[in-house]
């Protein structure tokens, strides 16, 4: 017989699994001046459940097309005297707080749908992924009005300053084992500064990317300035790299695409590149360590979400 608070677990799993299961897919085609398109090829793509191998939806697929039509949306939203560019960069921390808000307040629904695409437990979705994208556009949101350069002090009749400026148009590129949350410190960053994007979901977990789009135009970010291409890494993510009017971009994921990344950024306009890769992140346990304790850390360290972390300690060396 089971115990009373076994029983009670037991329970809460069954609900945690039935409130997980099954919400309901709004968005599924390509996000661009805060209004949705089909792809210009009419192709879409399956996204798949993969605690169950089946269908969830389909799904736009972007590719150069697509792309060219994201970016050209972004360049606009980037010129001179337009909305976004002319805007307070307090009312950049404004909009970035107000996005926030609207996770938070769609957080259950987020977090069901992080936890269909993408497999995780959906306790995992709604008490680790959740919190940590709302903090992270609270946290960006208070630096918005605090990016700054330097009065330097020069000899003679001079006025010698520097002064900050967003980069321009960002490529990024997330992948699938933290949807919500890569994307959260992709665009978070980004926008604070002053830039636009366009973002590539992984095509294996569009949907929560896709969502946040909507929580996007509903903020009141003017339109072009986010825009959301799904689709796959050799079309649509290579056509981000290679784009002359993309002024910079960044990528996680493998170590052997971001060495394709570097190559074509360097063969196109030569544009900024931010890479974040597989590492072999160490555990070291020194010889006056609680032995019980780093040995339950460096099996969490390198299990954490299934061990599908970018800095999973992977290795441990102990003195």
């Amino acid at each position: 017989n089971l115990s009373l608070p076994l029983l009670l677990q037991s329970r809460i799993q069954m609900l945690n699994m039935l409130r997980a299961s099954h919400p309901e897919v709004k968005f599924t085609r390509i996000f661009i001046n805060n209004q949705w398109y089909e792809a210009v090829s009419g192709k879409t793509f399956p996204t798949i459940n993969p605690a169950t191998g089946a269908k969830i939806c389909d799904v736009a697929e972007g590719d150069k097309a697509d792309v060219d039509r994201a970016t050209a949306a972004a360049r606009e939203a980037f010129k001179l005297g337009s909305p976004w560019r002319t805007m307070d960069a307090s009312q950049r921390g404004r909009l970035l707080n107000k996005l926030a808000d609207l996770i938070e307040r769609d957080k259950d629904y987020l977090a069901r749908l992080e936890t269909l695409d993408n497999g995780k437990p959906y306790t995992d979705s709604l008490t680790g992924d959740l919190p940590g994208t709302i903090a992270c556009y609270r946290y960006f949101a208070g630096w918005a009005d605090k990016i700054h350069g330097k009065t330097i002090p020069v000899d003679g009749p001079y006025l010698c300053y520097t002064r900050h400026e967003p980069v321009g148009v960002v490529g990024q590129i997330i992948p699938w084992n933290y949807p919500i949350m890569l994307q959260s410190w992709k665009l978070a960053p980004a926008l604070c500064a002053g830039n636009t994007v366009v973002l590539k979901p992984a095509e294996q977990t569009p949907l929560t990317a896709l969502y946040v789009g909507s929580l996007i135009a509903e903020a009141g970010f003017p339109p072009g300035v986010v825009n959301i291409v799904p689709g796959y890494g050799p079309t649509a993510g290579a056509a981000i790299v290679a784009h002359p009017d993309i002024d910079k971009v960044a990528f996680t994921g493998s170590t052997a695409v971001g060495h394709l990344i570097m190559e074509t950024a360097g063969k196109s306009n030569l544009k900024r590149v931010t890479l974040e890769l597989g590492g072999k992140s160490p555990v070291i346990v020194f010889a006056d360590a609680d032995l019980d304790a780093a040995a339950e850390a460096s099996v969490s360290g390198v299990l954490l979400n299934m061990g599908q972390d970018c800095c999973a300690g992977s290795r441990t060396f102990v003195e």
